[in-house]
């Protein structure tokens, strides 16, 4: 595991603080809030250490206020329900004693069941596809100094992006997306640990897909951007050290929201998961 894969991996594991309470540290992205992502995958974990002989098959979250990443965060996770094959958990984050996402995580046993999904949609394999990191590089000579850190950090999750949008030139094109995943360096073999890292990346380059058919970018100033809420479904068993295709899609902007679903799939073309997130793309005078 390269090491900044292992401070992902260490942010993730959070510290208890009391009966079902947890802290976790917080990472500098370069945004001006906390990640998202971050949020997410600790408020997974949080309720994760609760439930045993389960593994997470949904998460569903709202973003109440922005996280400032020089602070930890409080998980509190409440048993709302222990039944013979689901358990269901309520987590409410909080920084300086508000509340700044609160979520359920349901949990569920191992059983077989009727099997049938989608057909992966084509995709160039990630082998021939430069990294966002790659991009930022090309980048940052043409933006201002204080940006350039952010676009060329180091990154413990590679993506790969296909086909993607100059932020500093964006055009107008259809509202899909689509981008290789996995992390940097091989992962323990913990199923819980790979549902959180999956659930920290599914934020990434998300939101931006709403924005495709606009013609505009984060990156522009007039644009105040944020991830409203958060949903995840966990299909089949995956691995987030092996490539994963992340099949983006906005059926619908309105009102200064723009609405996102997502699909992964893995090489062997299984669904392995699914998101949806609504985010704030408001466009100020």
């Amino acid at each position: 595991m390269l090491e900044v894969t292992r401070k992902l991996v260490d942010l993730l594991d959070l510290s208890p603080i009391g009966d079902d309470h947890f802290q976790g540290d917080s990472e500098d992205l370069g945004f001006p809030n906390v990640f998202g992502g971050q949020v997410l995958g600790q408020a997974l974990m949080a309720a994760s250490r609760t439930v045993e002989g389960r593994l997470p098959h949904s998460l569903h979250a709202y973003f109440l206020r922005p996280g400032n990443h020089s602070m930890p965060i409080d998980y509190e996770v409440q048993r709302v329900r222990d039944g013979g094959s689901f358990s269901v958990r309520r987590v409410i984050a909080r920084q300086g004693g508000k509340e700044i996402l609160t979520g359920s995580m349901s949990f569920q046993v191992a059983e077989e069941g009727f099997e049938h999904q989608l057909d992966m949609p084509s995709a160039p394999d990630p082998e021939g596809l430069k990294s966002e990191q790659e991009y930022g590089e090309l980048l940052a000579p043409h933006v201002p100094e204080h940006l350039r850190d952010t676009l060329t950090r180091d990154r413990p999750i590679e993506i790969r992006p296909v086909d993607p949008v100059n932020p500093l030139k964006p055009e107008p094109r259809p509202p899909y997306k689509q981008s290789w995943f996995r992390t940097q360096g091989h992962l323990p073999d913990d199923p819980v640990l790979h549902r959180c890292l999956l659930t920290y990346a599914s934020d990434f380059s998300f939101l931006g897909t709403s924005l495709n058919p606009h013609g505009v970018s984060f990156m522009n100033k007039k644009m105040q951007v944020a991830s409203l809420d958060h949903s995840i479904w966990f299909h089949r068993e995956f691995r987030m050290d092996e490539w994963l295709l992340y099949d983006k899609d906005s059926p619908s902007a309105s009102g200064g929201r723009g609405f996102n679903r997502g699909n992964f799939f893995d090489r062997q073309g299984r669904l392995v998961a699914s998101t949806t997130q609504e985010a704030l793309i408001r466009q100020r005078g």
